[in-house]
């Protein structure tokens, strides 16, 4: 009888640990998981990468692949393209006057500007830059249903990897660059995404 009544008290410690370990988890843990993830979301901080980098976004390099209409423009003061080419539904021109007729997959000396798969987004995913505000932009590169469905990191990795990206710091004579370099437009971008991907008003 003494070693059950032993065994009962012996219980109530027990007990009052258990509930005080259950009562742990459910409060001091969720607030201290939000408390990393709002140090991870850096409004302010996202916003100002992605202002920083639209420089090189809103540059004759980028726009003139990503006008306001369906011809691409040319040059550093973004006049009209000859021959009166268009996107084309894939974003590679229209027969006969495909990109890859003019742009070959180098920059030759005094001739059309080349890359690998030189083209312009396709028809149902014009990706326009020419005329937005850098809030608008930004709002359009992160929307899924107009940006391909790329995800954030996904964004980094083509504005990273892609060739044609990669070309508007090798542009061939008689065309500028732009100022930030391709690494650090490349840093800001990723600041941007893990930062949480705010934009600009």
């Amino acid at each position: 009888m003494a070693g059950m009544q032993s065994h009962g008290k012996m219980k109530v410690p027990v007990l009052v640990i258990l509930v005080g370990c259950l009562f742990f988890v459910l409060t001091v843990v969720p607030s201290c998981l939000m408390r990393a993830t709002a140090n991870d979301q850096d409004d302010a901080g996202a916003k100002k990468a992605f202002a920083e980098a639209a420089e090189v976004l809103f540059h004759p390099r980028c726009l003139n692949c990503h006008p306001a209409g369906d011809a691409p423009t040319v040059g550093n003061d973004r006049g009209a393209h000859l021959f009166n080419v268009k996107r084309g539904p894939e974003g590679k021109g229209i027969a006969p006057l495909n990109c890859t007729l003019c742009h070959r997959e180098t920059n030759p000396p005094g001739g059309p500007p080349g890359v690998p798969n030189w083209h312009m987004p396709p028809e149902n995913m014009p990706m326009t830059f020419q005329g937005r505000t850098p809030g608008e932009l930004c709002r359009q590169l992160k929307d899924p249903k107009m940006n391909g469905g790329k995800a954030g990191d996904q964004i980094v990795e083509h504005i990273t990897k892609d060739p044609l990206v990669g070309w508007a710091w090798n542009p061939g004579e008689g065309r500028t660059i732009p100022k930030m370099s391709h690494k650090d437009f490349a840093a800001k971008m990723n600041e941007w995404v893990k930062k949480g991907a705010a934009c600009p008003e």
